[in-house]
């Protein structure tokens, strides 16, 4: 029965859409804010819910072929509940949408065309769609920019205060960096269909090394910034979170015996995003509240 539950909050998308809302309440924390539930949130929440459901309608539409993957395995056994979903999902997403700040739609719509038209087609080559996610090697790119954009953005726009370039810089960049690092794993489980499809990615320029060493790279570039960017801040126990956010995530990362795991990529993966906000709360509030 619990087993069941966490299929379905990991495959409708329900997971993935609060770790976004987690990300935007830890740069909450980051940006020298107390952490406070704000309609933004829901309007986070709802977007990445419709966009995650939004990409698996448009396989469903365009390639069925694909449903007979195993990663579509929930899909296939579930196309009521995942309709719904979807339905929800678009439902809850035009009605925060008119709920939101003007500025808030302002700064939220190239981050939302990149992302809409990560899984949509945008123009007709020939006989075949183009998407932005079949440009070479540039998807994870894609992914992190628009996460950390959406999560550094808004709650930046909310706060009404004046920061520093270079601090929001450095923070964006942190963020990207780690999103990087965990992204990456997706492409190299999806290896041999990208190039069955002929979609070039970054694991494919990786010949003789193993891929997981830019993840590696990318983490130890988070932890540096994070290393850096707090202790002059007086919020050295974001340092600590962040330190110990990096060093689970290199070991669910370097874990064999996780990777076998049905739910490692969708779950532990995408879960240390939820992992690193909570981390960052739970020190918050044992040492600055």
């Amino acid at each position: 029965m619990i087993k069941s539950w966490i299929s379905a909050l990991i495959h409708s998308n329900i997971l993935i859409a609060l770790c976004a809302v987690a990300l935007a309440l830890e740069t909450q924390v980051q940006l020298g804010l107390r952490p406070h539930v704000h309609p933004y949130l829901f309007l986070i929440f709802f977007a990445t819910l419709f966009e995650y459901n939004l990409h698996r309608l448009i396989t469903v539409v365009y390639v069925p072929e694909a449903l007979e993957d195993e990663k579509y395995e929930w899909l296939r056994q579930h196309k009521p509940g995942f309709y719904l979903m979807v339905f929800l999902s678009v439902t809850g997403f035009v009605i925060t949408l008119f709920q939101a700040k003007k500025e808030v739609l302002i700064a939220l719509a190239p981050l939302a065309a990149l992302a809409l038209f990560y899984s949509t087609p945008v123009r007709h080559l020939g006989k075949k769609w183009f998407r932005l996610r079949e440009i070479p090697y540039l998807k994870i790119f894609l992914i992190a920019g628009v996460w950390s954009g959406v999560t550094i953005l808004l709650p930046v726009i909310h706060s009404g205060r004046s920061y520093q370039v270079p601090f929001l810089a450095a923070l964006l960049v942190e963020r990207i960096f780690f999103i990087l690092a965990i992204t990456l794993p997706f492409d190299i489980r999806d290896l041999e269909a990208d190039r069955k499809v002929g979609l070039k990615t970054i694991p494919m320029l990786f010949k003789k090394t193993n891929p997981l060493v830019l993840s590696y790279l990318c983490l130890a570039m988070f932890a540096a910034i994070a290393l850096v960017q707090y202790p002059g801040m007086g919020m050295s126990y974001i340092t600590v979170a962040l330190l110990i956010s990096a060093l689970t995530t290199a070991f669910f990362l370097a874990s064999e015996k996780l990777q076998v795991l049905p739910f490692y990529h969708l779950g532990i993966l995408d879960g240390t995003l939820l992992l690193q906000s909570v981390l960052v709360l739970v020190f918050y509030f044992l040492f600055k509240s």
